[in-house]
């Protein structure tokens, strides 16, 4: 019951704020402009704070693990690249595989995994080191087949592809926070104070947005694709994968956080990233809807089954 709760009070609110968006929208507090406005602040400016944030904060120096660390980015790498695959073949609009692909393996980590971990043990355990294992790999792969998928033949051809990756302000912020890590000072106060303030706006902006824009016929329409990203995310990955976690020895907070990974919401940033990159939005927000009133359930089922294992 209270991984029920848990879960209730972190997803709940993420989908009323979605409900809030959609009510602005359709009594006219906001428009269209003021959702176009918000995904490019969104997506040059508060993402890439969030995300180096993300990254500076994870303390890799204590307790650092190599293995779970590469089991991290070893799954993520397995899981993209097979979704992937599937999604080229299975998808006959191939218009809809970049924003089904991403939103398909692509978590809430960064948000859920500390505050997850710190409900179950008090501390936030490893979720920084699955931080550094999944969230970059997670940037880098949705750039990459957004590029490859976009309605801009320019993105999609290999040079395009190229120059987003290198110039994509996600990647940039991404790469910034794993060399300041390195470095030995950190963050003055006052920039740290700012970086922190813009970043706090990035999850809020981008939720309001997706309920803003959210389109209840079209996503009618791609309701098939919609709830087969949905049992990927939350039950083909976790079902595939955390077996294999627990045969390799990882227990408590580290399955925790491998389960994160896996099994989350898929993050509002998808909807930032498919929009600025010309993919499918309407297809994006009704995945983040669906796995955010879903997952309260399918997280809270999985850790039941791992607590009653003695595994957590």
């Amino acid at each position: 019951m209270d991984a029920l709760i848990f879960s209730l009070n972190t997803t709940v609110p993420v989908f009323l704020l979605m409900v809030f968006g959609y009510i602005l929208k359709q009594t006219g507090f906001i428009n269209d402009e003021f959702i176009r406005v918000s995904n490019k602040v969104n997506f040059k400016i508060t993402l890439p704070c969030l995300l180096f944030l993300d990254i500076y904060d994870a303390d890799i120096t204590h307790n650092f693990d190599l293995r779970f660390v590469a089991f991290c980015a070893i799954v993520t790498t397995i899981a993209f690249f097979a979704i992937w695959g599937i999604a080229r073949v299975s998808l006959r609009d191939k218009s809809m595989v970049g924003a089904f692909v991403q939103a398909s393996y692509r978590s809430s980590a960064a948000v859920l995994g500390a505050a997850l971990i710190e409900n179950i043990y008090g501390d936030s355990g490893m979720a920084p080191l699955m931080i550094i294992g999944a969230v970059p790999l997670f940037n880098i792969y949705a750039v990459l087949v957004l590029c490859r998928s976009s309605t801009e033949r320019e993105e999609r051809s290999v040079r395009g592809t190229l120059k987003n990756v290198f110039t994509n302000p996600i990647i940039l912020a991404i790469l910034a926070g794993l060399i300041y890590t390195a470095l030995p000072f950190g963050l003055p106060t006052i920039a740290r104070t700012s970086l922190s303030y813009l970043s706090r706006t990035a999850t809020p902006l981008a939720v309001l947005a997706i309920g803003g824009s959210f389109e209840g016929r079209k996503a009618l329409a791609k309701i098939k694709p919609t709830m087969a990203a949905a049992a990927i995310k939350l039950a083909i990955l976790p079902a595939i994968f955390l077996p294999v976690a627990v045969w390799m020895g990882f227990t408590g907070s580290k399955l925790v956080a491998i389960l994160i990974m896996l099994g989350s919401p898929t993050t509002p940033s998808c909807y930032i990233m498919a929009k600025n990159m010309h993919n499918d939005d309407v297809l994006t927000s009704s995945i983040i809807m669906v796995t955010t009133v879903l997952s309260a359930f399918s997280l809270t089922v999985i850790l039941y089954i791992l607590r009653s294992m003695g595994l957590v």
